[in-house]
């Protein structure tokens, strides 16, 4: 399905109808991936979940709040990331390493839309993050790999120490 959606096959359908099948695949993830690793004691990374939605389909898609909001407690089902990391840089600069990763691989629907959404999009995560800081920590991607990834760490380091610990201490009272 999300091959579908990428190669812009589900187009002519329009963003509603988009949104619909984007959900449908979020729910078939949570429920065949996402939530047995949860439920073995295991951390989940995932790219790109229900701010995703929100930002393509409803702020740059122009699609009601309220109807992306229903669509996406339906499809997720209570399965909300403890820590949502957000790598923040010029539209512009993502564009250029989105097509140099991409190499001889056309861009996706997506990456081939004009400059002015892709910054929109980036506007939108941004006021996510603000909205939502508790979950939400905007990263500097416009740094050395190495300086990126020291700020993840010390983001998630924590909270991994957190989980564990509170696995661990759960199974002794259960074992």
């Amino acid at each position: 399905m999300r091959h579908v959606l990428l190669s812009g096959a589900a187009e002519e359908f329009g963003v509603r109808m988009e949104a619909m099948l984007f959900a449908a695949a979020r729910n078939d993830h949570v429920e065949e991936v996402i939530r047995p690793a949860l439920e073995s004691g295991a951390i989940v990374l995932c790219d790109r979940f229900i701010d995703s939605s929100r930002v393509y389909q409803g702020v740059t898609g122009n699609l009601e709040a309220d109807f992306i909001e229903a669509l996406q407690r339906v499809a997720i089902d209570g399965v909300v990331p403890d820590c949502t990391l957000i790598l923040d840089l010029p539209a512009e600069v993502g564009l250029k390493r989105a097509r140099k990763r991409g190499g001889s691989d056309a861009p996706d629907r997506f990456e081939r839309e004009e400059i002015e959404t892709h910054e929109k999009r980036r506007e939108a995560y941004l006021e996510i993050a603000e909205a939502d800081p508790a979950r939400c920590h905007v990263v500097n991607a416009e740094r050395s790999e190495d300086a990126i990834a020291d700020e993840i760490f010390k983001v998630v380091e924590p909270l991994v120490r957190e989980l564990g610990f509170a696995r661990a201490s759960s199974a002794e009272s259960v074992g």
